[in-house]
């Protein structure tokens, strides 16, 4: 069989495709994105698509697998707070083809607002949680998820993390095995949801879950490792490789792939080997609190905080006591805090809102938070996605009815308008918030790493899609007045904004200008330099916060390698020093 060095989140999609998977369906998020971007290369013989939320891609999962065919979605651990709506209520109807969840977590926070521990999902929602430990796992557990899905009639949360999500490691492939599309037929009291046929399934949840705790105890997904009699582990996921480093050679594992239900009497039995028995899992004690609650006499979480990463230094120091060894360079290193890209069209934007008096800007969740970073300091806050509009109408009628002067308004990007923006923008209109909409506009879902969305009139398999107009949506929502302009022209910007705040109407502002990084636009402009003799060393420039612009022996300079020639640093110039080299 041929082997390749796969990330995990590679090795899924391969195992979605030899699993037989015919629909699949995700919002990116970091780290689950390079799922999906490594799906297209299979179209032939599934279908992949970039939904607009969570929600949404779930749902539509859910109903390809009542249509008969094996389904998958994927997402950040957030996305799972979108999605859980549907994914409670298809853990209750069944299914009809197999269907996989991955719910890719992110310890530290690398890349998020929290890190919550969506096993808790998992329990809560009365389904199947497996967990891969490396990348040959990560595709061997999907044709095991989709197994699990059909013989106990639920969907399957498949759990990683970031590590196992982005490491790599050698995996073996096989081939695709085509799985039965089911028939369809129309089974009401199954698949639709009323009171009356919930009362009914619940009773069925159950047993199907006892029934999967019995096969837990007795599957190839769960294992025990007995080398001695002394100490062994009960641990999962990424914890397992990280726990089979630090602890010594004779110790005893049980390696758990399937963690909800846990198998309590194959646990029971790993204990009953061992003299002291360790629990070693990232976040929260989830398993510790089951298996104590069993009766059973472990210790995990007075040794292994429930907060952050786990890696092997850090369980070697918690559980052992013995602190890595360092070495101090003997300087120190220089903070490298995040900022919006040189050309990033974000940029003119808040640079403009930064000047407004008594303006409060509420974010969201994009590459344009770093709105909030210094220098230009110009966002209040950030909740989650579409709370940017959310958020900005209840700040204003809290305002209104203390009688505080504000300027509100409520910004996102376009992939999350069409994400969760859009009931934001209704919720403006229908309630009289005084409130000023801004989408901006880049033309992707950039942070993410560029993937098209409803705005940009591509789809995840590369073909031409219909494009959804944004302002044609606000206009239909009932915004009388919607204003486009360019914010890296800062005139037109600065006018923009105060026409928004002058209008009797409601207002909305569309700012649209390709990101930086989009590689089918042309972004070859001249690079700007600056001209030394005239420079006053004012510094103002470096006010729109560029990581291209920096002082040089007390005057401005540009470094041409990062420069893409926007010229906002040009506009702020008070003595033109600053022009770009076409011009």
């Amino acid at each position: 069989m041929e082997k390749r060095l796969m990330s995990g989140n590679e090795a899924i999609a391969r195992g979605a495709y030899e699993a037989g998977v015919k629909f699949c369906s995700a919002y990116p998020g970091t780290p689950s994105t390079e799922i999906f971007e490594n799906l297209p290369q299979y179209k032939d013989v599934l279908h992949c698509e970039w939904a607009p939320n969570e929600k949404v891609a779930t749902e539509a999962a859910y109903g390809a697998a009542m249509a008969g065919v094996r389904s998958l979605c994927a997402m950040k651990h957030v996305g799972l707070n979108v999605a859980a709506d549907p994914l409670f209520t298809a853990s209750y109807d069944g299914l009809n083809g197999g269907m996989v969840l991955v719910s890719a977590d992110d310890p530290s926070m690398h890349s998020s607002q929290n890190e919550q521990d969506n096993r808790h999902y998992a329990i809560a929602a009365k389904i199947a949680c497996l967990e891969p430990s490396d990348s040959q796992e990560c595709k061997d557990f999907m044709k095991y998820a989709f197994e699990i899905s059909e013989k106990f009639d639920m969907p399957v949360m498949l759990r990683t993390t970031t590590r196992v999500s982005h490491s790599k490691s050698i995996v073996e492939l096989g081939e695709r095995t085509e799985a039965e599309v089911k028939p369809y037929k129309r089974d009401a009291d199954r698949f639709v949801s009323t009171p009356a046929h919930a009362c009914k399934h619940h009773p069925q949840v159950e047993a199907n879950l006892k029934a999967l705790e019995k096969y837990a105890c007795d599957c190839p997904l769960n294992r025990m490792e007995i080398k001695g009699s002394k100490v062994g582990v009960v641990t999962a996921s990424i914890s397992y490789q990280y726990a089979k480093e630090i602890f010594p050679e004779d110790t005893s594992f049980l390696k758990l792939g399937l963690t909800n239900p846990l198998p309590i009497e194959l646990i029971r039995e790993f204990a009953s080997k061992v003299d002291k028995l360790y629990v070693v899992e990232e976040l929260d004690g989830i398993m510790e609190e089951q298996i104590k609650a069993a009766g059973i006499a472990c210790t995990g979480k007075d040794l292994v905080s429930n907060m952050f990463e786990l890696n092997p230094e850090r369980l070697r120091e918690e559980i052992f006591g013995e602190k890595p060894e360092t070495v101090d360079p003997g300087v120190e290193a220089v903070g490298r805090p995040p900022a919006l890209c040189p050309g990033c069209p974000h940029r003119g934007f808040f640079y403009t809102m930064s000047k407004i008096k008594d303006a409060v800007i509420c974010g969201d969740i994009g590459c344009y938070t770093l709105g909030c970073a210094a220098p230009l300091n110009a966002m209040d806050s950030c909740v989650c996605m579409g709370a940017g509009f959310s958020a900005a109408a209840g700040m204003a009628k809290a305002f209104e009815e203390t009688g505080q002067k504000k300027h509100v308004f409520g910004v996102l990007g376009d992939s999350t308008f069409f994400h969760s923006g859009m009931t934001g923008a209704a919720e403006i209109i229908y309630n009289d918030a005084d409130v000023i909409p801004v989408v901006l506009d880049n033309s992707i879902t950039a942070m993410t790493g560029q993937q098209d969305n409803p705005g940009t009139g591509f789809n995840l398999e590369g073909d031409i899609a219909s494009k959804i107009k944004i302002e044609d949506v606000l206009k239909a929502i009932g915004f009388k007045n919607v204003i486009i302009v360019d914010p890296q022209d800062l005139d037109a910007m600065k006018k923009a904004a105060e026409d928004a705040m002058n209008s009797t109407e409601k207002t909305a502002i569309i700012t649209r200008r390709p990101c930086a990084m989009l590689k089918r636009i042309d972004h070859h402009f001249g690079k700007c330099v600056v001209d030394r003799d005239v420079c006053i060393g004012c510094k103002k420039c470096l006010s729109v916060g560029c990581p291209a612009v920096m002082i040089r022996d007390g005057k401005s300079m540009i470094d041409t390698s990062l420069c893409v020639g926007c010229t906002v640093c040009a506009q702020v110039c008070p003595v033109k020093a600053i022009r770009r080299e076409d011009q």
